[in-house]
């Protein structure tokens, strides 16, 4: 495997499980605090909306919303002017959760970014952004 496509790899394997222990502190399972950003951001998007800004399938997004449901994060509610639309809406515990869970992540960001200057980390971050808007052409290149 390519050196870069190993370290990176490597790399989201480890962020990713700590990620899922952090969000777990918090009754979530990895990914739930992607869709509640979506809704933080703009609560009452409709699954395809969140599907597109997480780039994930709206299936996807339909079974993680069953399982906030279910759990007191979400509601769902048919759009007032499309009934044959359903929207997703934040309950008062899934907009408390916010600051604890963008808490935990600035955390673990500070955490495995401490060996890096201010220098080191702003470069690392523009060759992400470089690297995240490559890949993006590539897939819409597909």
């Amino acid at each position: 495997m390519p050196d870069f496509l190993d370290l990176h790899s490597r790399t989201t394997k480890a962020l990713r499980a700590l990620a899922e222990e952090g969000m777990r502190r918090h009754g979530l399972h990895y990914g739930q605090h992607h869709l509640l950003a979506a809704l933080w951001e703009q609560d009452g998007r409709t699954p395809g909306e969140v599907a597109a800004k997480l780039h994930v399938t709206t299936p996807t997004v339909v079974k993680m919303a069953d399982r906030m449901t279910a759990s007191g994060l979400l509601e769902r509610r048919r759009d007032e002017r499309d009934a044959r639309l359903v929207r997703l809406w934040l309950t008062d515990a899934g907009r408390a959760l916010r600051e604890p869970v963008e808490s935990e992540r600035r955390e673990l960001e500070r955490q495995v970014t401490a060996g890096l200057s201010a220098a080191e980390r702003d470069r690392l971050m523009a060759a992400l952004g470089t690297v995240l808007h490559a890949a993006e052409e590539l897939l819409g290149a597909s």
